[in-house]
């Protein structure tokens, strides 16, 4: 799990096929490596991926035929700029929104305006994920929370204090850009509660009464 507050901005070194799948190699100073093992999470532009090597300013991960086909990384060169987040620790300070890194499609900047001294942004959205975004909510963009401000119909509106812009990579969001969008889950669960409710699913409990008594409770 991961909150959407980038810790490091890094840099792809490489892509390298290996049959269908690619495997990258991530490189960043300022990315703390210290306490990374093997098999750890490390959110990559908001796509969770599992390092399987590293050393103190890189690690390399592998890029399944999914993960291709569902977000930007198809689209990635060597030398592009990555946001990174390693996954949360139950001690972390909580402060964006719940993130799982599991990106559910990708859009595209239509529109970019500075606004004093923050910029706007309108993002395309694939139709189908409009319906889990709200205004004033959260959305992960490239592995950034962001809150949306604005809505179309299938669109919607970011607004970029100086500080976010400096510490990721959205200062380089141009006209045309892709991004890799998750959509808030706590969205998708109430949808699928409602759809259940609204089906009258009742799913029937393994908890009776000997259960109860056979376990100290009655």
């Amino acid at each position: 799990m991961f909150t959407g507050i980038v810790e490091a901005v890094g840099r792809l070194r490489s892509l390298t096929p290996t049959g269908e799948d690619v495997s990258i190699c991530v490189e960043s100073t300022s990315l703390d490596m210290s306490d990374v093992a093997l098999g750890d999470s490390i959110a990559t532009n908001g796509v969770c991926l599992t390092v399987t090597a590293f050393d103190a300013n890189s690690y390399t991960a592998d890029l399944s035929v999914e993960t291709l086909n569902k977000t930007g990384f198809a689209d990635y060169q060597a030398g592009d700029y990555v946001n990174l987040e390693k996954a949360m620790l139950p001690t972390t300070r909580f402060g964006g929104h719940i993130v799982s890194g599991h990106v559910d499609g990708v859009g595209t900047i239509i529109e970019r305006l500075a606004v004093g001294r923050a910029i706007e942004f309108w993002v395309e959205t694939p139709a189908e994920l409009m319906r889990y975004i709200a205004e004033k909510g959260s959305i992960t963009v490239d592995g950034i929370s962001l809150t949306v401000n604005a809505l179309r119909k299938n669109a919607f509106k970011l607004t970029i204090v100086p500080h976010t812009s400096s510490e990721t990579t959205i200062d380089r969001f141009a006209v045309g850009h892709r991004v890799n969008l998750e959509v808030d889950v706590l969205a998708r669960y109430m949808e699928r509660l409602l759809d259940a409710k609204a089906q009258g699913d009742k799913p029937e409990s393994s908890i009776s009464l000997e259960f109860l008594q056979r376990n100290g409770f009655a």
